[in-house]
This record gives C-alpha cells, sequence and structure tokens, in this order.
C-alpha cells in the first residue's frame, strides 16, 4: 500500500518522518514530469508513504482537519517510549488529539504541514 500526498515542505517532512518517526528513505525522484518525490517506510513493509511537490500543482495551503491521522501502533511499552523520546528529542511536542480516544495511549503530533501523527502504545487490532 502507498499513501501519497502533495506538500509544499518536501524537506521539512522527509526529516520528520525520516528523524523524528524513524522512517527509511526507500527511494526518491527529481523532476519526474515536474514531480519530485520520497517514498518512506521501513524495509520489508507492504507499505510506505509518498510525498511530492511540483510546482505546476501546488499543495493545498489550509490546514489540515485535526482528525485527519496517521497512526503508528507500538504494542511494547519501550518500543513506543522510544519512539516518543525520539520525536521529543528533536522538539516536537505533543498535542491534544481531536479525539480523547488517542490520548489514552498514545501521544499526537504534528508533521510540518499539520497534519497529525498518533504514536500510539497498543497493538493493532484487525
Amino acid at each position: 500500500m502507498r499513501f501519497a500526498r502533495p506538500t509544499a515542505r518536501l524537506g521539512a517532512v522527509v526529516a520528520f518522518y525520516r528523524d523524528a518517526l524513524g522512517m527509511t528513505v526507500l527511494g526518491g525522484f527529481a523532476d519526474h514530469d515536474g514531480f519530485d518525490g520520497v517514498m518512506l517506510g521501513h524495509p520489508g513493509l507492504p507499505w510506505h508513504l509518498e510525498f511530492t511537490a511540483a510546482a505546476a500543482h501546488p499543495a493545498p495551503s489550509g490546514p489540515p482537519h485535526d482528525d485527519a491521522l496517521l497512526v503508528f501502533y507500538h504494542p511494547r511499552r519501550a518500543d513506543w517510549q522510544a519512539a516518543v523520546d525520539r520525536i521529543e528529542a528533536l522538539g516536537h511536542r505533543p498535542v491534544a488529539s481531536a479525539n480523547p480516544y488517542w490520548d489514552r495511549a498514545g501521544r499526537t503530533y504534528q508533521d510540518p504541514d499539520g497534519y497529525r501523527v498518533v504514536v500510539q502504545n497498543a497493538e493493532w487490532q484487525a
């Protein structure tokens, strides 16, 4: 699965997901039909995030909805705490979630575009 979205802050968004969330840059492209892009994820997993920028197709400038979320589950408390410590060591501070459910066992942060990311200390139940 690929989740793709445009951004006007490609470098800052890549740094957030790579450095704060611990993702790996899996690939990227420059000036592909006017688009630049970077894919981030974890090697071997069947999904990744793709962020693109294109002068001819600017990213929306309004703030995203407060409940537009990406949720990353860390079932082991030590792994969750390490993720939270890494994010906060880079200067990112938690924000209150629009849905209080996410604040019970997790922390919500905003990426440079204002999209919210939840780091949840729970196992995902499919």
